[in-house]
């Protein structure tokens, strides 16, 4: 398994790492039960501070994605499961309302902005309620 991080970006490294776990869980890449590499070990692959993984993984345990076993490390969830949480999709909405705005003034046609949805569930795998 491979963590990619972008000092550059406007992301904090810890939400980079948050967001890299919760994608490979949704594309299938991490399966329940399956081992994350300890904090120590990430750290030294990406070459950040280990407190950075460490809050990232306190974030994950904190939203049910890991959870840590004293003794045994550190695991992808096996109730892991989509959760409504209305803040969470008023957020979200949010967002993808400043996508269109931004997509509108950048000329992009909605049937492009379509396009890229459906491209992204494939890249996830085609984990959608349609079929």
């Amino acid at each position: 398994m491979y963590f990619q991080i972008d000092p550059k970006k406007n992301i904090p490294l810890y939400e980079q790492v948050i967001h890299q776990v919760k994608e490979m869980c949704a594309k299938g890449i991490l399966k329940p039960n399956e081992k994350l590499p300890s904090v120590r070990e990430l750290s030294s692959q990406m070459v950040i501070n280990p407190n950075t993984v460490s809050k990232a993984y306190q974030e994950l345990e904190r939203q049910g994605v890991i959870v840590t076993l004293r003794g045994k490390g550190t695991f992808i969830s096996e109730a892991l499961t989509q959760s409504f949480d209305p803040k969470k999709v008023e957020s979200l909405k949010h967002s993808f309302n400043q996508v269109i705005i931004d997509s509108y003034y950048a000329g992009l046609s909605k049937n492009e902005l379509l396009q890229w949805l459906n491209d992204a569930y494939d890249d996830m795998g085609g984990h959608s309620d349609e079929s």
